[in-house]
């Protein structure tokens, strides 16, 4: 694999870790002013927001985390399948 290929894999492995983690976040009442927190919203929220344009809210649910992480698999999947 190539540096390209390998850096991009690992971009959507770590992505995904962190949209995941988000995800369980969210479940709980956690503090927003936590740098852990913070730091997972900065590196999440640009790619989340805009799947959000594109993919509408289910009543109060938010598909957005879940589709976008399958994404990053399927495209992590690819790559490593170059």
């Amino acid at each position: 694999m190539s540096f390209p290929q390998l850096f991009a894999y690992f971009l959507c492995q770590v992505l995904s870790i962190a949209i995941f983690a988000r995800a369980i976040l969210s479940w709980f009442p956690v503090n927003p002013g936590n740098q852990l927190v913070a730091f997972l919203y900065q590196i999440t929220e640009p790619i989340l927001a805009t799947m959000r344009r594109i993919i509408p809210r289910l009543g109060m649910f938010d598909l957005t985390p879940m589709i976008v992480f399958f994404v990053l698999q399927m495209t992590a999947g690819v790559i490593a399948g170059l």
